[in-house]
């Protein structure tokens, strides 16, 4: 096993309390990323240059632009996060630093969740940050900038709740980065919709709240169901 796949020891001894492993996973997830973060870097990177893109592709006008920048903005995160996904358990699973983890004394539900903090605070919060730039490069009205914001903050954790599940799944198979995506975009299309539907009501006057909670609602689901799902899988995969 590589000992840089496993550089946080405390993840391997039993640890005073369940806060400091759980702390002590994400900050060992947020160090390999850091180093080796080919894959968050890819999906901020294409985040960027997707959206960049649509100009190009749709023309300057300011008005259609506007009018379909929720859309964009949306469609490209969710594609965004589809990037760094397929290797959220993969190496670990691999070199068996996974196994070492559902082994520590932490619950493999809790250890998910760490690692899923740490892919979030990767790739996720870098998107929500750059979004309100690319919105207004794209000639949204700034009116629509709280709810685009508030959108992503709601739906890019559930984007990563959900997509835990299907890596969890496909961990092993030969194919596992094709299936991945057949997984599990059906079950985006409802942050989808109320995230963009959020934009669109502040866009025209109305209140984004029902949006939001509904988007609030589906991240405490998924992140009830997320973590239990995903470490019942991983451990399918590990036997």
């Amino acid at each position: 096993m590589s000992a840089e796949r496993l550089l946080a020891e405390p993840v391997a001894t039993p640890a005073p309390g369940a806060l400091r492993s759980f702390l002590a996973i994400l900050g060992r997830d947020l160090r390999l990323i850091l180093r080796h973060g080919s894959e968050a870097a890819t999906a901020l990177a294409f985040f960027l240059l997707a959206v960049l893109l649509f100009p190009f592709g749709l023309g300057p006008e300011p008005d259609l632009l506007a009018r379909i920048a929720a859309g964009i903005l949306w469609v490209v995160a969710l594609l965004a996060s589809l990037i760094a996904l397929d290797r959220l358990f993969a190496e670990d699973f691999q070199d068996g630093s996974l196994e070492q983890l559902a082994l520590a004394p932490l619950p493999l539900p809790l250890v998910v969740l760490a690692k899923l903090g740490a892919h979030w605070l990767a790739t996720g919060l870098p998107m929500v940050i750059l979004a309100p730039l690319l919105a207004l490069m794209l000639h949204m009205d700034p009116a629509g900038l709280p709810a685009l914001v508030g959108s992503l903050l709601l739906g890019t954790p559930c984007l990563s709740f959900i997509g835990a599940v299907g890596a969890a799944l496909v961990l092993g198979a030969r194919r596992g980065a094709l299936l991945l995506p057949l997984l599990i975009l059906p079950l985006y299309i409802p942050v989808l919709i109320f995230g963009t539907a959020a934009i669109d009501a502040a866009l025209s006057g109305l209140s984004p709240a029902p949006h939001l909670q509904l988007l609030g609602a589906i991240l405490l689901v998924s992140l009830g169901i997320g973590p239990f799902a995903a470490a019942a899988a991983a451990k399918q995969a590990l036997g």
